[in-house]
């Protein structure tokens, strides 16, 4: 997949629209978590250097309408902050003074537009709301890879009606990555999944199984896997409808002679709270009123045993409930390993979503190749799917 990069383009007195992915927490009218907008500083930076005129669309949250809680001018505040030059902001991202401020705008400088989900067009992909997005600009640049998987009207639609294209430095940075665990990855190559069903990674073990040496299973999604296996799990969460399911993959697993590596024990807990009683047990010795919350020590050792030699390792989804201190140990112990083979040359994929907020909690974010910034793009990425913000952007 070769698209067009900002690299590929002349962007001097140009006006850029560049959908960028600032849905990052707001709390007491200030951003919380930042990591997103970071992400996007070496695109803006690029427009700013090269004498374009930078301007950039976004969404937060899911507002029904105009709200006041999901305005982005304290994103544009922040945003100055972390530029070192005044990022101006409009009332709205269409309109009469969204044109009249785009027109004033000079060479090197930023325009945050107005929450683009203000308008219920935006999530249709309305073909006119689009068109006039792409009215304010000569270039549009996509560089928000967690919304790529959404055919929106600023992620999919106004890339049909501007002449010059491209994907930014962050979208390019998360397809390389992401590329390199479908396309000829090096192995040994392993694949940690977790998190709480086996639904949502169904297409992913279909579409990884010809491609990796192993799977290490964890989380919620491991339950539905023992009771599959005939294990008792108690009051777990489990996937009642997806046990044949979950049966026809480990036998397709066992066919194909790639290791399918389930917890052989956990930590149970009397209830959903970190305060609950618990312990550790094997898993055929799980209490019936009683539910597995984490993968136990010895799980931790097969899981790393088998990862220290990993050349190649994706991982999407936590072990446990590892948002209570008590659930979170087999969650921290992988994202350890996993800073320790990336430290002797290891390509170490972490998917968006909990497995960043795992690995961040765990302060290892910069010690892996690659956290991706888009959680459920990177597992569709990894499903196999084609995302349409990035097939809108031209082709080399």
């Amino acid at each position: 997949m070769k698209k067009i990069t900002i690299d590929d383009l002349n962007l001097k007195g140009k006006r850029v629209l560049v959908r960028v992915d600032f849905n990052v927490p707001i709390e007491n009218g200030k951003v919380a978590d930042d990591t997103r907008i970071r992400e996007s500083l070496p695109t803006i930076r690029k427009i700013i250097e090269s004498g374009g005129k930078a301007i950039l669309i976004s969404h937060l949250g899911r507002p029904k309408g105009f709200d006041e809680k999901y305005s982005l001018k304290p994103i544009a505040e922040h945003l100055s902050k972390l530029l070192g030059i005044s990022v101006k902001f409009t009332p709205d991202c269409i309109g009469e003074e969204v044109r009249k401020m785009v027109s004033e705008l000079k060479e090197g400088e930023v325009l945050l537009l107005e929450n683009v989900r203000f308008h219920p067009e935006e999530e249709k992909n309305d073909e006119n709301f689009a068109k006039e997005l792409a009215s304010i600009a000569d270039v549009y640049i996509n560089d928000a890879f967690g919304s790529a998987h959404r055919a929106h009207a600023s992620t999919e639609g106004v890339a049909r009606f501007v002449k010059e294209t491209a994907i930014g430095y962050l979208m390019k940075k998360e397809i390389e990555y992401l590329s390199k665990a479908l396309t000829n990855p090096e192995k040994p190559y392993v694949a940690i999944l977790g998190g709480a069903k086996v639904s949502d990674k169904i297409q992913v073990i279909k579409n990884l199984m010809d491609k990796v040496d192993a799977f290490l299973i964890g989380g919620g999604m491991a339950n539905t896997f023992l009771k599959a296996k005939g294990y008792e799990v108690g009051k777990s969460l489990v996937e009642n409808d997806k046990i044949e399911l979950a049966k026809e993959i480990l036998s397709e697993a066992e066919k194909r002679n790639i290791k399918f590596i389930l917890p052989v024990d956990c930590v149970i807990a009397s209830e959903f709270s970190n305060n609950a009683n618990f312990e550790i047990t094997s898993v055929d010795k799980v209490k019936p009123d009683w539910m597995i919350l984490d993968i136990g020590p010895k799980t931790i050792e097969t899981f790393k045993d088998v990862l220290k030699d990993a050349k190649t390792v994706v991982w999407n989804g936590p072990m446990g409930v590892f948002e209570f201190d008590n659930f979170a140990k087999g969650t921290f112990e992988i994202a350890k390993v996993l800073a320790e083979i990336t430290s002797k040359g290891a390509v170490t994929i972490v998917g968006g979503g909990d497995s960043a907020s795992a690995i961040s909690k765990a302060g290892l974010s910069d010690k892996v190749s690659h956290v991706s910034t888009g959680g459920g793009a990177s597992l569709e990425f990894l499903e196999g799917k084609e995302l349409p913000g990035i097939s809108a952007i031209k082709d080399k």
